[in-house]
């Protein structure tokens, strides 16, 4: 494990597919020990900033709270108190914040933005969400499912995640980083609403048949026979004019006791928050006992510990 986590030292973090499967199963053994107390890495004197131009709850707290953890320390680099908010260069920004903190988390809408600060930094960038990927987030949804399912990444291969909803930037990452684990990953979307096809290609690729990756348009057919079903909202940040819109195109779509019912029995319910109870997923199923909603939320916070000490170089 401790080999293939210092290959990331001083690495970016864009995209679930800058690992590979070898390193996301370290990752995910990394976490799963700090969660567990068994394994307490420790950054002292290092500095984090956050450059989040989207609002955030789940990322901006576990990103602060995963570097005390790590006896380092995070700056929140709000733009509308510096001058990224003014129209600074990326450039400019980029390489000034290198000469003060030692890794950057960036939030953002595009992803060319985020590509721009890695170009020009010295320091890791992490992708605390853009609008093509939100892969922090797909490695707690598969830390989820290893907790639920087994103990260690291996005991991934062979389930199968259930998306329903919008082919959108978590339904990306979960395709990329299930084909890494050897997880199937079924998209469940109405017509028109399916992942990017450059995105889909390259999860299958790195797949190698290793697992099926399959977008269907229906619901039933998505979860059917699935360890975990999952949903997100139907319409992202930044997509608040189409919400009427879209909320006619995903009638039926609503997870809810009906629809999970025709997963495995042992099926657990994912959600990555914040949720529309009564229009993505009913409040029994994110209520209920297959619920591990919240589960996935704490995960946050251990996955991005392993990171930030994979790239601080900070891994016995």
């Amino acid at each position: 494990m401790a080999q293939d986590l210092k290959a990331l030292a001083g690495c970016d973090y864009l995209s679930s597919a800058d690992l590979d499967a070898a390193r996301t199963r370290s990752l995910l053994r990394l976490a799963a020990g700090i969660k567990r107390g068994e394994l307490r890495p420790q950054a002292p004197g290092r500095v984090l900033g956050l450059i989040f131009r989207k609002a955030s709850t789940r990322t901006r707290v576990s990103f602060t709270v995963a570097m005390a953890r790590l006896g380092g320390q995070t700056i929140d680099l709000n733009p509308q108190v510096t001058q990224v908010g003014r129209g600074e260069p990326v450039a400019d920004t980029a390489r000034v914040l290198s000469r003060y903190v030692d890794a950057l988390a960036i939030r953002t809408f595009g992803h060319d933005e985020l590509a721009d600060y890695a170009h020009w930094a010295t320091v890791p960038v992490i992708n605390a969400l853009t609008d093509l990927e939100h892969p922090c987030q797909a490695l707690a949804d598969y830390l989820t499912l290893q907790d639920a399912f087994g103990t260690d990444p291996d005991d991934l291969a062979g389930l199968t995640m259930a998306y329903v909803g919008d082919g959108n930037n978590v339904a990306h990452s979960l395709l990329l980083a299930g084909a890494l684990l050897g997880v199937h990953v079924r998209i469940g979307c109405p017509e028109g609403f399916a992942p990017d096809a450059t995105v889909l290609a390259r999860a299958q690729t790195l797949a190698a048949g290793r697992c099926r990756l399959e977008v269907v348009h229906e619901p039933v057919a998505a979860v059917r026979g699935a360890q975990a079903v999952y949903t997100d909202v139907w319409a992202s940040m930044g997509q608040e004019d189409e919400q009427q819109q879209r909320l006619q195109a995903f009638e039926g779509w609503c997870l809810n006791e009906e629809l999970l019912a025709e997963a495995d029995p042992r099926a657990i319910v994912l959600h990555c928050l914040p949720a529309h109870r009564g229009e993505e997923i009913s409040a029994g199923a994110i209520e209920g006992s297959a619920s591990r909603v919240f589960d996935q939320a704490e995960n946050r916070l251990h996955v991005q510990q392993a990171l930030l000490a994979a790239v601080l170089n900070v891994v016995d």
